[in-house]
């Protein structure tokens, strides 16, 4: 008997990894059948908790009148939606009725380009969608319908169909460490990522069916300093407020179009996702110190964020 090569090795320790992740998770993940109006959907869920939650994307479920979910071991059951975030693209639903036991959550912060992940999906009419591939980037960021910004989306090269959009991006130990999304186009591997900032917008989505933001009211872009004021200021640049809307609390804490935001509260601000991660629940009506370069000179700007409607 000829021995086997190391290339069949390798492949043959790659295919036994992709087949126990896949054994483990793949009866967590539901098909989701949605009505909208006169219309249909699909998507993927994934069973999160053991009384009956799961996780999908918040553009799978926008606008449904009726939800169910179909697993691979044929059972069924009625759902409806919980909770829904377009600003994250995350959704809990509730199921009506008995669910597999649920996934084990990972941190997607632990990943590594290069890093083997699979993504399992459960598209209606199949017996459960399987691709795998490495993680190909991370920290990018994915626009949503609602015009805000996904920070540290997962990019892989495991392609997905939208199909596939809500289900899981696991890591080689079978630890979902994201949601695959199917919305940037067919054959591109994107996941929200499983992370701190998510866990406490899928608590907050489960336990009271909504995410609180803040908001501060200004439009930015990310400029450089020049050598003079950077040396001043500590820093090679800053985010510049291009508009200021009326009736804002940025309006009416005086910031001003032209202003260069350097910080926020203490934290360091480049772009406008720098701001728009400070706009937590916990900066709804609480005073925060904007420090801006202003016309040759470092302003204090008092700002009292409101929350986002």
């Amino acid at each position: 008997m000829s021995e086997m090569s190391p290339d069949a090795k390798a492949l043959d320790a790659y295919s036994r990894t992709v087949m126990r992740v896949t054994q483990a998770v793949l009866p967590s993940v539901a098909a989701v059948d949605v009505r909208v109006r006169q219309a249909r959907g699909a998507g993927s869920a994934s069973v999160i908790t053991a009384d009956r939650h799961l996780l999908t994307s918040a553009h799978v479920v926008d606008g449904a009148t009726e939800v169910s979910l179909a697993f691979s071991d044929g059972t069924s059951a009625p759902a409806h939606v919980v909770g829904s975030d377009p600003l994250s693209d995350l959704a809990v639903l509730w199921a009506d009725g008995p669910t597999p036991p649920p996934v084990t959550l990972g941190d997607a912060a632990s990943l590594q380009v290069g890093q083997l992940v699979v993504a399992l999906g459960n598209p209606l009419g199949l017996a459960g969608s399987v691709t795998a591939g490495i993680v190909s980037g991370l920290g990018r960021s994915l626009p949503t319908r609602s015009g805000r910004v996904i920070d540290e989306v997962i990019q892989t090269d495991a392609a997905l169909n939208p199909g596939n959009s809500g289900g899981v991006l696991a890591d080689s130990a079978a630890r979902m460490v994201g949601v695959n999304t199917a919305v940037a186009g067919f054959g591109l591997g994107l996941a929200v990522p499983i992370n701190a900032n998510t866990l406490a917008i899928i608590e907050a989505l489960r336990t009271t069916g909504r995410v609180r933001r803040a908001w501060l009211g200004i439009a930015g872009a990310k400029v450089p300093l020049s050598p003079a004021a950077a040396s001043r200021v500590g820093s090679d640049a800053g985010m510049q407020i291009v508009s200021v809307i009326a009736g804002s609390p940025a309006s009416a804490s005086g910031a001003r179009v032209g202003d260069i935001v350097l910080s926020l509260d203490g934290v360091p601000i480049l772009t406008p996702t720098d701001v728009q991660r400070a706009m937590v629940e916990g900066a709804i009506g609480r005073r925060m110190e904007m420090t801006v370069w202003r016309n040759g000179a470092l302003v204090d700007v008092v700002v009292e964020p409101e929350e986002l409607q």
